[in-house]
């Protein structure tokens, strides 16, 4: 006999304890995040809020349930969260085998960049020097480190909440000695000028204003930037390049080759795109 999926459980525990009207505002879908889940549960539902995160708690496994009330807000991307079942939100995500500890209920982990993270380790090679300007909580640091064995990390980040846990994880992945975290803007971190083979710009909805400082820090040689950016969803990937393209010439590199590729959906008629780019830094072009 197949088992019930997990959803299926949480909703006959709420029919048993609230009811059934109780029971069909439980969602298809949920977002776990090691101790924590993320639902979404219209206001009307408030009533049943109770239920139905304790059916969570008994179904999933979970310690804390937090409802999603509104989207991410803000320039630091803070989730609009509320607690309904549980007194935790500080929790552990295992994954690649990288561990990301934060606060589940302040800063975002999103599902959808599954693919990306494990993407930026895969891409790292052995021994590269990499800027991830907007490392978050070491989204594409942690990768670059601990799957690719970059020799160094310079992690730049200005949200004091994702810093914390940026430090801390570097130290629990056992790499703190090979990344550097640089607290504030990116544009002063003091990053060694023609020293890096890799930069990560993790920025959304667009990290093309930040395309510039990429090529200062890369080597003279050139080496790598991925480029994220939110496009219309049609032909998304062909304008992401373009656009990506044009930011390089526009700072006086050099394009060698452009590959992009979309990561998810970003809202109605829209794309997240991340764009790799092979690149060669003004003055390497200028003497080429």
């Amino acid at each position: 006999m197949t088992r019930p999926s997990p959803v299926d459980r949480v909703r006959a525990r709420v029919e048993r304890s609230a009811g059934a009207a109780a029971a069909d505002w439980v969602p298809e879908g949920y977002q776990r995040l090691g101790a924590v889940v993320v639902v979404k549960l219209p206001e009307a539902a408030r009533g049943a809020f109770g239920s139905i995160g304790a059916a969570y708690q008994a179904e999933i496994g979970v310690r804390t349930v937090l409802r999603r009330r509104g989207p991410i807000v803000g320039a630091w991307r803070t989730p609009d969260l509320e607690v309904i079942a549980g007194d935790g939100t500080r929790t552990e995500v295992r994954e690649h085998g990288i561990r990301y500890r934060l606060d589940a209920a302040r800063l975002m982990f999103a599902e959808g960049n599954r693919e990306e993270r494990r993407r930026a380790g895969a891409a790292t090679r052995a021994g590269e020097t990499v800027a991830d300007l907007f490392a978050g909580i070491g989204y594409f640091t942690l990768p670059a480190a601990v799957v690719g064995r970059a020799a160094r990390v310079y992690a730049c980040e200005a949200n004091p909440v994702s810093f914390e846990y940026l430090v801390e994880n570097a130290r629990i992945n056992r790499v703190a000695d090979r990344v550097t975290p640089l607290f504030g803007d990116n544009r002063a971190a003091p990053i060694p000028t023609g020293s890096v083979d890799r930069v990560f710009l993790g920025l959304l909805p667009s990290s093309i204003g930040y395309i510039g400082r990429a090529l200062d820090l890369l080597r003279p040689d050139g080496g790598w930037i991925h480029a994220h950016l939110v496009t219309g969803s049609r032909a998304a990937v062909t304008a992401a390049e373009t656009e990506v393209r044009s930011a390089i010439e526009r700072a006086g590199g050099q394009v060698l080759s452009v590959h992009g590729r979309e990561v998810k959906p970003y809202g109605p008629g829209k794309a997240h795109v991340v764009v790799e780019g092979r690149v060669r830094p003004p003055f390497a072009a200028a003497a080429s």
